[in-house]
C-alpha cells in the first residue's frame, strides 16, 4: 500500500511535465515534433497554421512537420488519470463514511442541561449555553463583558496551548492567533489585531482576489467570444476562398472544354470534306463503271452474231473511262489545323504535369516571372547562359571577414559559426554585424556572379562602397547610404537601402545570380533555376567601386560563391 502511494505521489509530481502548454490540461494524444516539444494532437491542428512553428520554443519549420503519437507519454498520461480517479473515488468514499459517522455529533449541546441545543458559547465562561440558560448573560448586566459565539464544539482550540488562556489576539506578523501572555513573551513587538479586524482585512483580500479572478474570468470570455468570431470568420472566408477557387477552376474548365469542343470540331469538319471528297470519287468511277459495263454487254452482243457480213459492218470504240486507269486518292486528318490543336493538346499537358509537380507556392513565378527594369538586351532572355556571358570570378575578402564566419573552399564559402575565429585585428574587418565584402570591386563595366544559399533566412546578399562603416551599429548592409542588399528575414525577403525597406514576393531561391551594370547604374538580383528570374533591381550611384556583400546571422549558414 505504502509502495502504491509513494508511485502515486511520484506520478502527480509529474502533473506539470505531463500538461499540454496550448490548452494547460493533462495530454489527450499527445504528439512530438522534431524539436522534442510534445502537444495534444488536436491543439496542435487547431491552432497550427503556416509558418510552422513550434509555440513553446518558436523553432521555425519549412515545411509541415508529420506528426506522430508518443506512445510512451500516452501510456504515462493514461495511468496519471487512472490514478487519479481511483484516487478521488477513494477520497469521496471517506468523506461519505466521515460524513455518516458526525452527522450524529453535528448537533453541539448545552453543557448546562445537556439537552437542548446551544444557541451560543461563551469564550468568557468556556461553555455552551441553550436559550434558557443563556437568560444570565442576556439579562445579568454582570455578564456584560463576557464574549459570545456561534456554537463551538472544541473550545480547547480556542485556548493558547503555552499558556492555556484564551486566543483573543492574532499577530500579524507571524498570522496565527495568541494570548495576551504570548504578547508579553514570545510575541513581544510583533504587530496585532483582533479576530474581528484580522477577519475584516482577510474578506477584504478575499473579495479583491475575487474581483480579480471575475476581472480574468471576463477577460478570458471576452478572448473566447473573439476566438469564435474569428472561427465563424475563418469558416465564412474559407467559404468565399472555396467559392472563388471553383469559380476559377469552373473557368479554366469551360476553357478547356470549349477549346477541346474546338479542335473536335476541326476534325469533323476535315472528315466531312474528306468524306465529300471521296462520294464525288466514288460518284465518277460509278459512272465509269456503268459507261463500261455497257461497251461489255455491246461487245458481248457482237461476238454472238451469227451473220459474219453485218458483224464486220458494226463498229466498236471503248468508252473514254476505259483509257484512264483509277486511283484510290489521298485523304488524310494532317491540315495545318488539326496537326497543331494535337500538338497544342499534347504540350499543354506536359506543361501542366511539370507545373503541378512544383510546390504551389513557385508556380506563379513560373508561369509569371516577375519582370523587372534590365538593360535591353538581356530583358526578354531568360536564359542563364546570356548571363554567364558577364561571368565574374570572385573571392572572399579575409580583411574584412567578421570573427563569426569562418572562410574555406579557397576563400569561396563563408559559414556562421557559434566561436570566434582568431582572426587579427585591422580597420577593415566587420566588427558588429557578422558580414564580409569580396576581395574586388567594380567601377566599370558588366559582371555577373551566382551565390548558393545554404537556407533562405538570416541571410543578405547585396553590395557595398569601400567606405561602409565597420564597427557602428548602423553598418549592416542595407542600413546606411554606402551599401544595398537583399535580406531574407524571418521568412520575409526585404530590399534595403539606406534604412529603408521595400518587402518583396519571396522566390525562395537556392541560387541568386547578380548582374552588376556599372554603365546603366543597375544592379539586378535572379532566381537562378532552368533559367533565370529577376526578382529585384537597385539604382546605383556609383560614386566609387562597389564590392559584392554578405550578411549571414544564424549558426551553421553559410554562402558559397559558384564557379562560373
Amino acid at each position: 500500500m505504502a509502495a502504491l502511494e509513494q508511485c502515486d505521489l511520484s506520478l502527480m509530481s509529474l502533473e506539470d511535465e505531463l500538461t499540454c502548454s496550448i490548452c494547460l490540461s493533462p495530454f489527450e494524444c499527445p504528439v512530438t515534433i522534431p524539436c522534442g516539444h510534445n502537444f495534444c494532437q488536436g491543439c496542435l491542428l487547431t491552432t497550427w497554421t503556416e509558418p510552422y512553428r513550434c509555440p513553446q520554443c518558436r523553432t521555425l519549420f519549412h515545411t509541415k512537420p508529420e506528426l506522430k503519437k508518443n506512445t510512451v507519454l500516452s501510456t504515462v498520461v493514461e495511468t496519471l488519470n487512472l490514478r487519479r480517479v481511483r484516487s478521488e473515488v477513494s477520497m469521496l468514499a471517506e468523506e461519505m463514511e466521515t460524513k455518516e459517522e458526525t452527522k450524529e455529533e453535528a448537533v453541539i449541546r448545552c453543557d448546562t442541561c445537556m439537552e437542548a441545543e446551544a444557541a451560543n458559547t461563551c469564550l468568557t465562561c468556556m461553555a455552551s449555553f441553550c436559550e434558557e440558560h443563556l437568560r444570565p448573560h442576556r439579562e445579568n448586566p454582570v455578564f456584560r463583558l463576557h464574549q459570545l459565539i456561534e456554537p463551538v464544539r472544541d473550545l480547547l482550540e480556542h485556548l493558547c496551548p503555552d499558556h492555556h488562556k484564551l486566543m483573543d489576539l492574532f499577530c500579524s506578523q507571524h498570522v496565527r492567533p495568541i494570548c495576551s501572555l504570548c504578547l508579553q513573551q514570545n510575541h513581544k513587538g510583533c504587530l496585532f489585531t483582533s479576530h474581528e479586524e484580522q477577519r475584516k482585512l482577510k474578506e477584504l483580500d478575499l473579495k479583491d482576489k475575487l474581483e480579480f479572478l471575475n476581472t480574468k474570468i471576463v477577460h478570458n470570455e471576452t478572448i473566447m467570444y473573439k476566438m469564435r468570431d474569428m472561427e465563424e470568420m475563418l469558416k465564412v472566408s474559407a467559404a468565399n476562398k472555396k467559392k472563388a477557387l471553383v469559380v476559377e477552376y469552373q473557368e479554366m474548365h469551360d476553357l478547356l472544354t470549349q477549346e477541346e469542343s474546338i479542335a473536335l470540331n476541326a476534325v469533323d469538319r476535315e472528315v466531312e470534306t474528306g468524306e465529300t471528297k471521296l462520294k464525288l470519287l466514288m460518284k465518277k468511277f460509278a459512272e465509269n463503271i456503268d459507261h463500261m459495263s455497257g461497251s461489255k454487254e455491246y461487245i458481248n452482243n457482237l461476238l454472238s452474231q451469227s451473220q459474219t457480213l453485218a458483224f464486220l459492218q458494226v463498229s466498236c470504240n471503248l468508252p473514254a473511262a476505259a483509257n484512264s486507269d483509277p486511283y484510290t486518292p489521298r485523304i488524310h486528318l494532317d491540315s495545318k489545323k488539326v496537326i497543331a490543336s494535337e500538338a497544342f493538346a499534347v504540350t499543354l499537358k506536359e506543361h501542366l504535369t511539370e507545373l503541378f509537380k512544383q510546390p504551389v507556392e513557385s508556380r506563379l513565378q513560373l508561369i509569371k516571372p516577375e519582370t523587372s527594369d534590365i538593360p535591353a538586351n538581356l530583358a526578354c532572355a531568360e536564359k542563364r547562359s546570356e548571363l554567364l556571358k558577364y561571368a565574374s570570378v570572385l573571392t572572399l575578402d579575409r580583411k574584412t571577414v567578421h570573427k563569426r564566419i569562418t572562410l574555406t573552399e579557397e576563400f569561396t564559402k563563408a559559414s556562421v559559426t557559434d566561436e570566434q575565429a582568431n582572426y587579427p585585428n585591422c580597420s577593415q574587418r566587420f566588427v558588429v554585424c557578422s558580414q564580409v565584402l569580396a576581395s574586388k570591386g567594380f567601377s566599370s563595366g558588366r559582371h555577373y556572379w551566382e551565390v548558393r544559399l545554404s537556407c533562405n533566412n538570416f541571410i543578405g546578399i547585396g553590395l557595398a562602397y569601400s567606405s561602409i562603416d565597420r564597427k557602428g551599429p548602423t553598418s549592416r548592409l542595407g542600413r546606411n547610404a554606402q551599401s544595398w542588399c537583399v535580406e531574407w528575414f524571418n521568412v520575409k525577403l526585404s530590399a534595403w537601402h539606406n534604412s529603408h525597406e521595400t518587402v518583396l514576393c519571396d522566390p525562395n531561391p537556392k541560387l541568386v545570380g547578380v548582374l552588376l551594370d556599372c554603365e546603366g547604374g543597375k544592379a539586378t538580383f535572379f532566381n537562378v533555376a532552368d533559367r533565370a528570374y529577376p526578382f529585384h533591381t537597385f539604382d546605383l550611384p556609383f560614386a566609387e567601386a562597389v564590392y559584392p556583400a554578405f550578411w549571414m546571422f544564424s549558426s551553421g549558414s553559410s554562402i558559397t560563391l559558384c564557379k562560373l
